[in-house]
């Protein structure tokens, strides 16, 4: 499969999922109220929590999938590890979950700040909220195999399709029926088991054919991966860890209208890393092969092609988002309380997930390699520093105080820490790396939506104003596309290649 095929089907995809779901957000707030919207927004953040359970081991499953396409592992081991891994997934997703159902009444009554909400209601969403997450974790494992195979078209296709119904299906729900968070959260279950089936019959359907496949289950073909997945888990913990806590003490601190602004602001700007993911996605399983191959110039290639793609979108939907931060939330939600006090937290944001968009390539690195060890020694480091800053400054003042230090740890963990793991890997490669596929590409971004700021009218129109940021965003990355090597490097082989004229 093309990797620019698989690219564009992640962005296309990709792309779709992120619009309707940032585009309907007013529209739940509208219908549901900004304190059940909040309710959406811990929802969000408890579903990113359960990954603590996952064990490394979604990535992992995605790895030896590309290792087995790639010959580097037979088809009879590899068919005894999902089926080994399936096992897990059910046990660890039915106990993760029965925890947090039986917590339910202490988060509704003791935890969560609600001003109008019953408690009861409170208590049943989580409750369903548990459920869901049980439900859409075990899908995770089938998103492994079919991401390893790289059928990342149907893949796209599928997520954008499901996720219509997700977003867009509940309307009417909320609409005719009813518009409380029960009735929201029941719709979100029946979604949520019928993705699980669909992608649980795509993803067997990508399994080799073993004739006299009649193994019992056995933890035996997971102790060749246990290392490699135990890395990827503590990394992924201690990732949760510093991503959420933010989140997590805010959602004591704040009430629960409040919290739904500040979710509201840090989904906005989230949708700079569902937009970089795609590129993530495509070219792991690529390195994770030319590395199997020995192919370590092919490897860095792809690695740098990749870093320059995310720089030029990520960071120019981060420098627009940041620039015009008042402005976005105001033509997004047509309330004027809700731009006024979320630009700072959407700024602050904005710039952090761009740095995070480029930090991130260096772990796809150590992925493909095989070897997390500086992953984890970095992560440990950064979570004993971070994490106490995050509670401390949350608690001192709120989403803003959150906000400096998210921006803080993006910063330090690109200066300090990605040069200790190129050097390891790839020896002379960050200043490179740092100054040609990233830095150089950012200040260009960044100048051309700073003269833009001084240059767009002002207006009271939302469409007009959504017309000229969408204007400004285009422009500003066709900044950052100039400043890419990769393109110069391409219309120079183009003009090499071009047929001399008679």
């Amino acid at each position: 499969m093309s990797l620019k095929k698989n690219i564009m089907a992640n962005y296309i995809s990709q792309l779709y999922v992120t619009i309707i779901s940032i585009i309907i957000v007013p529209l739940y707030i509208k219908y549901m109220g900004a304190e059940a919207y909040g309710l959406v927004g811990f929802f969000a953040m408890l579903q990113t929590l359960f990954m603590l359970l996952d064990m490394g081991l979604t990535p992992t499953i995605a790895r030896e999938t590309a290792r087995f396409r790639g010959g580097a592992t037979d088809g009879t081991s590899y068919r005894h590890l999902v089926q080994s891994l399936e096992g897990i997934f059910f046990i660890v997703g039915l106990i993760g979950s029965g925890i947090m159902f039986l917590a339910s009444d202490f988060i509704a009554y003791n935890w969560l700040n609600s001003n109008h909400l019953p408690p009861q209601e409170i208590e049943t969403s989580i409750k369903l909220i548990t459920i869901i997450i049980g439900v859409r974790w075990l899908c995770g494992l089938y998103r492994g195999i079919i991401t390893g195979s790289e059928e990342l078209i149907w893949l796209g296709s599928f997520a954008a399709f499901i996720a219509s119904f997700r977003f867009l299906g509940v309307l009417p729900v909320l609409i005719f029926i009813n518009p409380s968070p029960t009735s929201f959260f029941y719709y979100q279950l029946f979604i949520a088991i019928s993705e699980l089936l669909i992608l649980l019959i795509k993803g067997h359907s990508l399994l080799p054919n073993i004739l006299n496949n009649k193994s019992s289950w056995s933890l035996k073909p997971i102790k060749k991966i246990l290392k490699f997945s135990v890395s990827i888990a503590f990394t992924t913990s201690v990732w949760i860890l510093i991503t959420q806590t933010d989140k997590i003490v805010l959602s004591k601190i704040l009430p629960l209208a409040d919290y739904g602004y500040f979710t509201l602001s840090v989904l906005l700007a989230s949708g700079i890393m569902l937009i970089s993911n795609p590129i993530s996605g495509a070219i792991i399983p690529r390195m994770i092969r030319l590395d199997a191959e020995n192919n370590h110039d092919g490897l860095i290639k792809v690695y740098r092609q990749g870093t320059q793609l995310v720089s030029i979108i990520a960071g120019a939907t981060s420098i627009t988002l940041a620039l015009y931060s008042q402005k976005v939330l105001w033509s997004w939600t047509g309330n004027v309380d809700i731009a006024e006090h979320g630009k700072y937290t959407l700024t602050l944001y904005s710039i952090g997930y761009g740095l995070l968009a480029v930090s991130a390539f260096p772990g796809y690195l150590q992925n493909a390699k095989g070897d997390l060890k500086l992953h984890v020694i970095g992560n440990a480091i950064f979570v004993i520093i971070l994490i106490p800053s995050i509670i401390i400054m949350a608690n001192q003042y709120g989403a803003i105080g959150a906000g400096y230090v998210w921006l803080t740890m993006n910063i330090t963990y690109l200066i300090l820490w990605v040069p200790l793991v190129h050097n390891r890997f790839a020896k002379g490669l960050n200043i490179k790396w740092f100054t040609t596929d990233v830095l150089i590409i950012f200040l260009a971004e960044g100048l051309t939506g700073y003269l833009l700021l001084l240059l767009i009218p002002i207006t009271t129109n939302r469409l007009i104003q959504f017309f000229y940021i969408g204007i400004v965003g285009l422009l500003v990355i066709l900044s950052g596309v100039l400043a890419s090597s990769s393109f110069w490097e391409r219309k120079r082989l183009f003009k090499e290649n071009k047929p001399l004229q008679n």
